[in-house]
């Protein structure tokens, strides 16, 4: 079954190499025929060897339980092209739909001869052009999504946030709180670029530190070479931390249950090693002045990746009148529990989605492939007076890169209403 699936992969993936090797053929038709030659043995020299590399690296990946960088390198590659000619794909599909219909319509209404004469006249000039327009859409992506590898990736935002609420304690009024969620330390490569983010997070100066989830892609010995460097994340009122679904070792091949318990074990000290309270369906009172708020954390709860979480067990030793903000990876939760639940969840911080890692972001438009998947996938969200903020995430998974999604330092200030 497996080679059969794959079989199709590879088939579907040259039908689109195929498809739009039409339109590139126009658009180095008038060169000369050894240039044209050339032009199109590369083309297919890159559509058929990358992806065929890819995966062999990756099958080999397999038996290490890990991608080497120039497997990485690859994948990326492949998946820069294969956007670019999805892309570049929909306009030669677009206008070939459009030839359909024209050619369809004037069959049926009988156009006269020298009509479908010149028609037939205009029709190659006009494929020229579309591929032309195809070929600079095309470069968008291509160009960010290169962008996104070398620069993007490190290219990290703060987005603030003031919350009021009416029923905060006078003594959390202009209190701040920097979250950051999806560190996936084992993609980082460049040391340079982390650091940057991290003084970033030491500028912000806020009384509180959270961090969402995913530490990890898998291993515990990907985040060794970063904790000196997260060790020195500090604020007044503390750290605190939850797990995501990348940090329960479950999407690698374990020689027993043992090893990948100690695995798991590994990771969850790392917290510690590092500073920050590990919250696991607890929560923890943070005192101020004589008053407090509750901050809550639960372990991974998401549609698709494990139901573990248990928020009412977070909610032991919490009272219905506190002021509660929870921590917990995946925005499903929210949506499909705590946003329902009797106990008032004031505010809950999420992660997971990355925003895809590539999309657009205008003032009033947001665009990303995530949304098909989390109608709810970055940024802030609230249904009855109940707030979730998702943040797009430090790091990075898949594809090395971000393009129009940039990575994420968040920091909110919490006012009294």
């Amino acid at each position: 079954m497996f080679w059969v699936i794959f079989s199709i992969i590879l088939l579907m993936l040259f039908s689109l190499d195929y498809y739009v090797y039409q339109g590139v053929r126009v658009l180095f038709s008038s060169y000369s025929p050894m240039y044209f030659k050339l032009s199109s043995t590369i083309y297919w020299i890159v559509c058929l060897s990358l992806p065929l590399l890819f995966f062999y690296y990756m099958f080999q990946g397999r038996q290490t339980h890990q991608l080497t960088s120039f497997g990485v390198f690859l994948g990326n590659l492949w998946l820069v092209f294969l956007i670019t000619k999805i892309v570049f794909f929909l306009f030669l599909f677009g206008e070939d739909i459009y030839r359909l219909l024209y050619g369809s319509i004037n069959n049926i209404t009988n156009n006269n001869i020298s009509t479908a004469e010149d028609n037939i006249q205009f029709l190659p000039s006009r494929r020229k052009f579309v591929s032309q327009v195809a070929l600079g859409v095309a470069a968008v992506p291509f160009l960010s999504l290169i962008y996104g590898i070398f620069k993007g990736r490190y290219d990290y935002k703060i987005h603030k946030h003031d919350l009021a609420f009416k029923d905060l304690p006078e003594a959390f009024d202009g209190f701040t709180i920097t979250q950051i969620s999806d560190v996936h330390c084992g993609s980082f490569d460049e040391r340079e670029g982390v650091i940057k983010g991290l003084d970033l997070i030491h500028q912000l100066k806020s009384d509180l530190i959270v961090f969402t989830g995913d530490l990890v892609n898998t291993f515990s010995h990907e985040f060794d070479p970063w904790i000196e460097d997260f060790k020195k994340l500090k604020a007044p009122y503390g750290q605190y931390s939850i797990l995501g679904n990348h940090d329960y070792g479950e999407y690698a091949e374990w020689a027993n249950a043992q090893e990948q318990n100690e695995n798991f074990e590994k990771i969850k000290n790392h917290h510690s090693t590092i500073g920050f309270k590990l919250l696991e369906d607890a929560s923890v009172k943070i005192n101020k002045d004589g008053q407090y708020i509750q901050l809550l954390g639960v372990h991974n709860w998401g549609k698709g990746f494990g139901e573990r979480g248990n928020v009412n067990k977070a909610l032991n030793d919490v009272i219905d009148s506190d002021f509660k903000i929870l921590l917990s990876h995946d925005p499903t939760h929210w949506e499909h529990q705590v946003k329902n639940m009797n106990q008032h969840i004031h505010l809950t911080l999420s992660g997971h989605t990355h925003g895809m890692q590539m999309g657009v972001e205008l003032p009033g438009f947001r665009w990303s492939p995530v949304q098909y998947r989390y109608p709810k996938w970055a940024g802030l969200y609230e249904e009855n007076d109940k707030f979730l903020y998702i943040n797009r995430g430090f790091g990075v998974l898949g594809f090395r890169g971000r393009a129009g999604i940039w990575p994420e330092i968040t920091q909110i200030t919490l006012r009294r209403a």
